[in-house]
């Protein structure tokens, strides 16, 4: 991965680089994680390490991670590639998935016929019995990439999950209203700019390009 290279005399104050942790034992059995607390599976702990490698050219200070194992593993290859300290942020947890966590995603249908109709109509207000909302994780989401970016100067990494990213960058980049991004491969790399002022510009999404040696990405969210 290149550095980033901006054409005029005006630059960002810094950039996030936001990776989705590697693929979870969960992902690898299609099911529903949500804030369930799994580890990576083998296939994830290769993908880790080709973030990690894919970062290590670049002038980074530091690593948020959700405390999340599967997100914490990741950043502990990244951490352990870039001789950097990682901040744990309870913040970047994944969406709570509720009832949905831990069934098989094929099984959601007939366990929860209405609660998985109403979900999958993307209502960003829908509450998942037991769990959160779109809405309310996009502000989650929203608020702590806000606080990193406001906090530090110097490129930082923030590991965290698919659900939480893709909402919370849908309201940074473009608003309240903005459609859902599309979801985030595992450990794909994504490129925020923070220009300050609280203006934030999305200059790559989902970057797999280090992880094509390792075989098909599972892309699905929660």
């Amino acid at each position: 991965m290149a550095d980033d290279n901006f054409g005029g005399s005006e630059q960002p104050l810094h950039l996030l680089y936001l990776v989705r942790h590697g693929e979870s034992i969960y992902n690898a059995e299609g099911r529903v994680q949500g804030q369930e607390d799994v580890p990576l599976s083998e296939l994830g702990l290769r993908q880790s390490q080709a973030a990690a490698e894919a970062l290590s050219t670049l002038p980074l200070e530091r690593i948020y991670s959700s405390p999340l194992r599967r997100a914490l593993q990741t950043a502990q290859v990244i951490a352990a590639r870039l001789g950097l300290p990682i901040l744990l942020e309870d913040r970047l947890k994944e969406l709570h998935a509720g009832i949905f966590q831990g069934k098989l995603r094929r099984e959601l249908p007939q366990l929860f016929p209405e609660e998985y109709a109403a979900w999958s109509s993307g209502d960003p207000y829908y509450v998942i019995p037991g769990g959160q909302s779109r809405f309310q994780v996009r502000q989650r989401g929203e608020a702590v990439l806000r606080e990193i970016a406001e906090r530090h100067r110097g490129h930082t990494v923030v590991v965290g999950h698919g659900a939480l990213f893709r909402f919370a960058l849908g309201a940074l980049v473009g608003g309240n209203l903005s459609p859902e991004l599309p979801p985030l491969a595992n450990g794909s790399i994504t490129r925020l700019a923070y220009w300050g002022d609280n203006r934030f510009e999305l200059l790559t999404y989902n970057e797999q390009e280090h992880l094509l040696t390792l075989g098909p990405v599972s892309t699905g969210d929660l």
